[in-house]
């Protein structure tokens, strides 16, 4: 990984000095286990020829199963294709409760399952669900409730089903930023009806691409194993409409060994964080998720909220100085789901959505992976130091 450099430039990069990494920092790099490792199993693997449906399946979902203390872990081909099965069997139907401040996949399963998506607002600090704008939102064609542990910060589990048992609702968490997410010291994954998480190359439990249904839920549970077999597991007759959406042994392998490694890569990212809160602790106008007391956020993603008029530039403009200094960013979630095309229609017609759009403008993920060097930390915050003591120039040079 390349290193800061060590010019002494006080201008950054975008108005003439000396980029501070010679080489793109990535937003993610992915912690995988060295080849040697998975070598001798990949070859058992090709001499069996069973590459789908075997023991390496078996192996990590009873695994993950016992890790997260949940009934049933069931691997899927997507964390998308995880919620359609999902949201499916646990019989969704008219209306559902789900954030905007989301990837779009959280509400494309409710639309594919024939839904309407009812946009709520997340709380500003933790930046999840509101349980009370969710009790708000509930009529009488409500199903269920989607909530989402946004960039692996858990929701506050306890709150929110409460509303949901008082309404008689399922609930359903989007975990695809879950993994080495901890709610009140327990891992998340088996609270709520069902958490579907994404095992896809920018999370920590990595497995190439899949997803994983985890729930206590025995009915549940049978329907995504049948359903992600078209819908007719155990015979050639279909039960229901189904998907292809099973996990190759080739991906369940780098899986289950990726879950090996899954506890130090979450104390680095912890380590990592903390690093980064105090080198930026000296600057006006940066924010940070909140995380709740007895909670642990996996970081997936390190987002801070940019003050525009504390820190003297916006998150996009700070974004855009960024590249110049070679550190990769996203703004994420820009545009929120019911600004997009596919869903302008789902949104709400008064304005309830003030903390979603407000996060939309001012949020900034900033690179963050499990095996960070402490020095490429330092050099990211001293790139955002000296944007920002030449804030006005930089202004002016990204209107230009």
């Amino acid at each position: 990984m390349s290193q800061p450099t060590s010019a002494a430039a006080t201008l950054p990069a975008i108005l003439g000095g000396a980029p501070l990494f010679p080489e793109l920092v990535p937003i993610v790099r992915p912690a995988l286990p060295s080849f040697e490792e998975l070598a001798p199993d990949f070859q058992d693997m090709f001499e069996s020829r069973i590459l789908t449906r075997g023991k390496y399946l078996r192996a990590f979902e009873q695994a993950v199963a016992e890790h997260l203390g949940c009934k049933h872990a069931l691997a899927v081909s997507s964390g998308t294709s995880g919620l359609m099965l999902a949201y499916q069997g646990l019989g969704f139907k008219g209306d559902v409760i789900v954030p905007s401040f989301t990837f779009m996949a959280t509400v494309n399963a409710i639309v594919w399952n024939g839904c309407r998506p009812v946009f709520v607002d997340v709380l500003p600090d933790t930046q999840c669900i509101d349980p009370e704008a969710v009790e708000k939102a509930i009529t009488p064609e409500i199903s269920a409730i989607v909530a989402v542990h946004n960039f692996g910060n858990p929701v506050d589990c306890d709150r929110l089903e409460a509303v949901a048992r008082r309404h008689k609702l399922k609930v359903v968490y989007d975990a695809a930023h879950g993994f080495g997410a901890l709610y009140q010291g327990r891992p998340v994954g088996a609270q709520g009806d069902a958490q579907v998480f994404s095992l896809s190359p920018t999370k920590l439990l990595i497995a190439g691409e899949g997803g994983l249904v985890t729930t206590n839920d025995d009915a549940l549970a049978d329907h995504v194993r049948v359903g992600r077999e078209y819908g007719m597991v155990p015979v050639y007759d279909t039960r229901f409409p189904g998907l292809n959406a099973r996990m190759s042994e080739m991906h369940a392998l780098v899986g289950l060994r990726s879950l090996g490694m899954l506890e130090e890569g979450v104390q680095r990212r912890q380590e990592v964080v903390a690093l980064f809160k105090r080198e930026l602790a000296g600057l006006p106008g940066i924010g940070y998720q909140t995380i709740l007391p007895g909670d642990r956020c996996s970081y997936k993603d390190f987002s801070i909220t940019v003050n525009a008029a504390e820190f003297g530039l916006t998150a996009p403009q700070l974004a855009k100085a960024l590249k110049f200094d070679n550190v990769d960013n996203r703004q994420y979630w820009v545009p929120p789901v019911h600004q997009q095309s596919a869903y302008r229609r789902f949104a709400p017609s008064a304005e309830t959505l003030h903390n979603t759009n407000w996060l939309a403008e001012v949020s900034l993920s900033l690179p963050v992976w499990s095996r960070m060097d402490d020095e490429v930390v330092v050099g990211i915050c001293r790139a955002i130091q000296q944007i920002h003591e030449h804030a006005s120039e930089v202004r002016r040079a990204l209107a230009e």
